[in-house]
């Protein structure tokens, strides 16, 4: 099976402003699609922005709406699968949402953040009730997460169990929190032998300070590719074969011993 060529967009865009948001989503999609990727993740809220306050209500759309409309066709029009942050609305519930639209422009699948970091995200969002999101591409199964919600093992575990081989965490990871992106990141990915793209904003915006330093880590701990602390947009390979090595010779999964775990919950 071949690796999946998989792009990671560091990018705040402009917050409060779809229309330009999407306008970047395919410029990086064209340069993604020129460098052989067939998937391209951007980072949390990338549609509207992380720093809207009070406009969250305003901006918030459905899962089908016509945000999702847009990125269908960017995903159509350069031939690659598409992973975005957005607010969720279903009903008077908003949700911090992404989701994963494929090449040919069909939802693949939508997760709503599960752990709801600050006051900000817990005063307009409502945290989400399904911890294992996951969807198919290229024989590749892919699972979702997002910022926070991969900073606890156990959500990282479940994907590990259920079979997860390329976890996608679209983040707004801030200052002075980068040690996540440099070593928890990676150690997720090793000791739940999978791949994790773990996609950031960068810079000033509101009153976050984001770090940057997006990556694609391994299922060796061994960081793929990484960004730098600005605008950016790196590509790394997810390779099956690697992947199924990986997890022959590494015994963490199949010498768990889940009866002594039952404290844990």
């Amino acid at each position: 099976m071949p690796s999946l060529r998989t792009a990671l967009l560091q990018s705040s865009g402009r917050p409060g402003a779809v229309a330009e948001n999407l306008k970047a989503l395919d410029e990086a999609a064209a340069r993604a699609a020129d460098a052989g990727a067939r998937l391209l993740v951007a980072p949390e809220l990338f549609l509207t922005g992380y720093a809207i306050g009070d406009a969250v209500p305003e901006l918030a759309e459905p899962a089908a709406g016509p945000g999702s409309e847009a990125i269908a066709e960017i995903a159509v029009h350069h031939g690659l699968a598409v992973l975005y942050g957005y607010p969720e609305r279903d009903g008077e519930r908003i949700f911090n949402a992404s989701q994963l639209i494929g090449p040919d422009g069909v939802r693949l699948a939508n997760y709503r953040k599960t752990h709801l970091f600050g006051c900000f995200e817990q005063e307009w969002f409502t945290p989400g009730e399904q911890t294992v999101v996951q969807a198919d591409l290229d024989g590749i199964r892919i699972g979702l997460l997002i910022c926070y919600d991969v900073e606890f093992p156990e959500n990282v575990r479940a994907h590990a169990l259920a079979g997860t081989d390329l976890l996608l965490v679209p983040t707004a990871q801030m200052h002075p929190f980068q040690f996540v992106a440099e070593s928890v990141v990676p150690v997720r990915a090793f000791e739940s032998q999978m791949y994790v793209a773990y996609v950031n904003r960068t810079g000033p915006e509101g009153e976050f300070e984001f770090v940057g330093l997006s990556c694609l880590a391994g299922p060796d701990g061994v960081v793929r590719t990484r960004a730098g602390r600005g605008e950016e947009l790196v590509i790394g390979e997810v390779d099956p074969e690697f992947l199924a090595a990986s997890r022959a010779a590494n015994p963490y999964l199949a010498d768990r011993r889940p009866g002594l775990y039952g404290s844990l919950a």
